[in-house]
């Protein structure tokens, strides 16, 4: 399995300072966005220590360092990302405990990794995973955010949720407690699958279907120029950042 892969990030167009950060490693075939909040310097700064510890626990860990008896190998590399994200939760944490400048600082995150023909993806907070698939988009990633709580309570509708004033609001994010749940899924990966990760500054802008054109008729490069653009053009109020990963025939 081969994976072909781009990515972008972008301030946007309110914003002085980019919080978010993003990982493409195609020889581990790891991807990563997340979006950090905290101020000018904290959240920044957790988007970066998420992306960097994940990166270094999934090229370094071994099976015999996780502590599991007898699993299978979806299981084992599912508890690897946890682990990964867990261990980033807890630096993101400590680095603000430690330090005023950066107390409250977190960040929300979403990683996809493949592996033996599975695709692994985990995600904390609002930052979205997609899959398109046969010319068809499915958001893969529930939004861990009030809206979306509500949305689910059946107070107010999913359009409403796009312009509340309260849309930016997360109830789970790396860091600013010291555990945090994860929410991880497994699918088998097809030839053909493009995966598209990115931070609230797209989701919140662009809608899915217009994703999918993009996608479907232009280079990955080109398309994610174009979605920045596109969220710029309608106010860009946040950073953006997306990344695309296809999944070739080896």
């Amino acid at each position: 399995m081969r994976i072909t892969s781009a990515g972008i990030t972008n301030v946007g167009m309110k914003r002085q300072n980019n919080e978010d950060n993003y990982l493409i490693n195609d020889e581990l075939s790891v991807y990563v966005v997340c979006d950090g909040m905290g101020g000018h310097a904290g959240g920044e700064y957790a988007s970066q220590i998420a992306v960097t510890t994940v990166e270094e626990v999934l090229a370094n860990i071994r099976d015999e360092n996780l502590d599991v008896d007898t699993a299978t190998d979806e299981q084992i590399t599912q508890e690897k990302i946890k682990y990964a994200v867990r261990l980033a939760g807890k630096r993101i944490y400590e680095r603000a405990q430690a330090d005023p400048e950066y107390r409250g600082m977190g960040t929300t995150a979403v990683i996809l990794l493949f592996r033996n023909g599975m695709a692994y993806m985990a995600h904390v907070g609002d930052s979205r995973g997609y899959l398109i698939r046969g010319g068809e988009i499915t958001q893969r990633t529930e939004d861990h955010s009030w809206v979306n709580e509500q949305i689910k309570a059946g107070l107010i509708t999913a359009e409403t949720a796009k312009h509340h004033r309260f849309r930016n609001i997360i109830t789970r994010s790396l860091g600013f407690q010291e555990e945090v749940e994860i929410d991880t899924q497994v699918l088998r990966a097809e030839p053909g699958d493009l995966y598209l990760l990115c931070s609230d500054g797209l989701s919140n802008l662009i809608e899915d279907r217009e994703m999918v054109e993009l996608l479907v008729e232009k280079s990955f490069q080109e398309t994610a120029r174009d979605l920045v653009t596109i969220a710029n053009s309608r106010g860009g109020d946040d950073n953006i950042t997306l990344v695309i990963a296809r999944v070739d025939v080896a």
